[in-house]
């Protein structure tokens, strides 16, 4: 194990794990390859964890497979124990969780707080909707005859977690996949593997059997990935990340006829029509914009305000932009982090540069902070059009561009066009907007004069190019689930 020298907290020592779980809980890894985990806002050198591939994978993956039949065959409320105790051992942890959170990935300490205690939250709920997974009995189309139909757990799951939020996508998917019964095998992203082996930690203290739950750390995703969505043990992949990665793991997944949820790539509206409160639509605009530096894919990424508002939306914006400091996660008072690596910052100069060069004001910042490194001064753009990348491209950083607008037909119209449809959101006082504008948007998740739409009772999830299933929710459980329909004869 590497020294933990950059944790400042005796709990986050104690959390700090760099050696996985290959073959489930209580069973070390094979490998002795590894690779560095570095702290975005210093680039400086945090861990070394190990570097596994196919092998590993495929242990994972027998392990999980032997775990499932005794898992599965567990009482409802006796799995539900279990998430229980590894919730309780979350909350009890959450301050260390966040710690090595903010080190791995740079998002300031209060929101790396924030995802601890929302993620942990998805395990309670689900622990408790799991006891809730009804079949049912259809009325019979003879007197002799009886027809049911029941819900069993699928089997084996792969999850593949991004780097944006490394603890609650992993909870998120985790925690339905166990309360109906399936076991798991998940792959986190190689810039943030430590809070998935913090989180394992806690689950073999919780209770969990060995193979029930596995993380496997590999530099090399594609290789993990292979083994994941072709074993035929592996009766479905959870994944949360870009697009064209989705699109290739549909591919791969194929032969196996695999079930699916994939919650990718973005592009939000986020609509302020003149009649809107303009102080909460600026508040929520800062929220969904720049939480996690931009980083997140239901981020606000093009801001259509209707032109009679405009000038005193962006006057706001702009203010409110301005008092926001940048700095290390760690730093009291840092609002906002660093970019997670220097690609992230060569993208985001790149979208600002096309915009300005094709007309675009640049208001307040547009360059690297004065702090340097992987820093990007949070960034004002008006006058945006559609001509312009950023228009079209996911930016992922804490750039906010504004896009003028006249009617409620033509915002919808701009909103709608692009394949992507994961979140939207809009600001109104006009109860008939809220309902016209919500069923014409083609998005998944919609806000209302409302940001934070995420809660583990409701559904998340995107339309078109922006994914498939949902997380959360009822509906989040059933995907994890097989449904059988028995016919009883001879009553």
């Amino acid at each position: 194990m590497t020294s933990p020298h950059n944790l400042s907290s005796a709990g986050a020592k104690l959390l700090f794990e760099t050696s996985a779980f290959a073959e489930g809980l209580g069973m070390r890894h094979r490998t002795t390859a590894t690779f560095a985990v570095i702290n975005p806002a210093d680039d400086s050198h945090i861990a070394d964890v190990p570097d596994m591939g196919a092998a590993e994978a495929e242990a994972a993956v027998v392990a999980a497979k032997s775990a499932f039949a005794d898992w599965s065959a567990l009482t409802a409320r006796a799995r539900a124990d279990i998430l229980r105790r590894w919730y309780d051992l979350i909350l009890q942890s959450k301050d260390a969780l966040a710690e090595l959170l903010t080190l791995e990935q740079g998002k300031p300490l209060a929101e790396a707080l924030g995802e601890i205690v929302f993620g942990a939250q998805f395990i309670e709920w689900f622990a408790e909707e799991g006891k809730r997974l009804y079949g049912d009995i259809i009325p019979s189309h003879a007197s002799d005859k009886r027809c049911l139909v029941l819900k069993q757990p699928i089997g084996v799951v792969g999850a593949i977690t991004p780097w944006n939020f490394p603890s609650s996508m992993i909870t998120r998917k985790v925690s339905p996949a166990l309360a109906a019964g399936c076991t798991i095998v998940i792959k986190p992203a190689e810039d943030t593997p430590l809070s998935a082996l913090a989180l394992q930690m806690l689950a073999e203290a919780a209770g969990f059997p060995h193979g029930a739950l596995s993380v496997v750390t590999a530099k090399r995703a594609e290789d993990v990935a292979d083994v994941l969505t072709t074993h035929p043990d592996v009766r479905k992949i959870s994944f949360t990340g870009s697009t064209r990665v989705g699109k290739l793991l549909m591919q791969q997944c194929s032969g196996t006829v695999k079930k699916l949820s994939l919650e990718l790539g973005g592009n939000s509206p986020f609509i302020v029509f003149d009649d809107a409160d303009l102080d909460a639509a600026v508040a929520g605009a800062i929220v969904t914009k720049f939480r996690n530096a931009g980083q997140a894919c239901v981020a606000a990424n093009r801001i259509y305000v209707q032109s009679g508002v405009m000038a005193e939306f962006a006057a706001r914006l702009k203010a409110a932009i301005a008092d926001m400091p940048v700095g290390p996660g760690l730093e009291a008072g840092t609002r906002i982090g660093p970019l997670i690596n220097q690609a992230a910052v060569d993208k985001v100069g790149s979208l600002v540069k096309d915009a300005v060069e094709k007309g675009a004001y640049l208001a307040l910042g547009g360059a690297l902070h004065e702090r340097g490194g992987q820093y990007f001064a949070p960034t004002l753009l008006t006058g945006a059009t559609r001509e312009m990348d950023i228009f079209s491209t996911e930016i992922f950083g804490p750039v906010a561009a504004l896009y003028s607008f006249e009617t409620e037909a033509e915002v919808i119209a701009l909103a709608n066009d692009t394949p992507y449809g994961l979140a939207a959101y809009y600001w109104t006082r006009d109860i008939g907007r809220v309902f016209r504008v919500g069923e014409a948007l083609e998005y998944g998740l919609l806000g209302a004069n409302e940001v934070l739409t995420s809660n583990p009772a409701t559904p998340f999830g995107g339309m078109k190019e922006s994914g498939l299933g949902r997380e959360g929710s009822k509906y989040g459980l059933e995907d994890f689930i097989e449904i059988k329909y028995l016919a009883l004869g001879g009553i």
